[in-house]
């Protein structure tokens, strides 16, 4: 990151714009248009200049392109200290004040269009999952046992893999010091962005992505969390050894998932490739991966039985049988 290029990037009053809505939550470029009252085209000639001086980045989701701010405190120095000058800018200088509140209250408009998709999708499948939920424990109970599990240590760096609806994401978010939640299904990530638009910009970002082939460096997360989520893995091992990659010696990994069970209809009808998982298979895919496994956690309340697994990080990866999770 070149100072010159920041300067460049910054010298347009669009752009001044851009960088202190991104600053309150991410945006697609459709949606940035639409608050700044131009084309497309034109404000995505803005952000290519912005994501070239680095202090914005582009993520690509299907046909959609999203905005968000490098400009957090884990960013590069550069980028935070043109974050604290806009900020300034905006205490110091009434018209631009002016301008960037009026922008912000813009936004109601983007938060009431993406709640109203979100409301649309739950419509179209509260049938399935109303289906799915009277078949285990409620899912308050689940979440408390889940936050019970974890305990108070702060989870740092926070890998919600598998979002869905941003739940688990928008649960922990006080204990994190920063959240990315993936999900592979576009639909699913919209209805989170929903939910969790109203966190910080800079504590909280959506990533489409496989839990096979996770999109981030190793060792970049502190906590890893799969919430219902592996029994969709037709090989959960390699999505634990995943896991481990990016995480950090010492973190932790956190799996809710149903244990072993014979409902073979759930393979048709919500299309779960694993009908659970054995205390034994699971503790050996972990240590496998390089966790230490913890002992589990059951929550009956249902024809199905909720279990939560937890694991710590090794310094070294501990060896095990490296079997691979039986077929189910």
């Amino acid at each position: 990151m070149r100072i010159e290029g920041i300067m460049r990037a910054l010298a347009d009053p669009t752009r001044l714009r851009i960088m202190r809505l991104l600053q309150t939550m991410e945006l697609a470029v459709g949606e940035l248009a639409q608050v700044l009252g131009q084309s497309q085209p034109r404000v995505s000639r803005h952000v290519a200049i912005l994501t070239e001086s680095g202090l914005a980045e582009r993520r690509r989701e299907g046909s959609w392109v999203f905005l968000r701010s490098t400009c957090g405190t884990e960013g590069e120095p550069l980028a935070a200290a043109a974050a604290r000058l806009l900020a300034t800018a905006e205490i110091e200088d009434a018209g631009f004040a002016l301008q960037c509140e009026a922008d912000r209250q813009q936004l109601a408009d983007i938060r009431a269009s993406r709640e109203a998709g979100a409301a649309s999708w739950f419509a179209d499948h509260a049938e399935e999952w109303d289906g799915l939920r009277g078949l285990h424990s409620p899912d308050g109970q689940v979440e408390q046992a889940l936050a019970d599990a974890l305990g108070e240590k702060p989870l740092g760096r926070l890998l919600d893999i598998g979002t869905g609806t941003g739940r688990m994401a928008e649960l922990f978010a006080a204990k994190a010091d920063h959240i990315v939640a993936l999900d592979k299904s576009l639909e699913m990530l919209r209805v989170a962005r929903a939910k969790l638009q109203n966190l910080p910009a800079d504590r909280v970002e959506l990533v489409q992505g496989d839990f096979s082939a996770l999109p981030f460096a190793s060792q970049t997360f502190d906590t890893v969390l799969l919430h219902q989520v592996l029994h969709f893995a037709a090989e959960p091992s390699r999505a634990l050894a995943e896991a481990a990659r990016v995480v950090r010696p010492g973190g932790r990994i956190a799996i809710v998932d149903f244990a072993a069970h014979s409902r073979d209809e759930l393979r048709e009808r919500f299309a779960h490739a694993r009908l659970g998982f054995s205390d034994i298979d699971l503790a050996d895919a972990l240590s496998s991966a390089g966790f230490e496994p913890k002992a589990p956690t059951a929550l009956s309340g249902g024809p199905l039985v909720v279990k939560i697994w937890l694991g710590i990080r090794a310094e070294k990866p501990v060896h095990s049988s490296n079997r691979k999770i039986a077929s189910r």
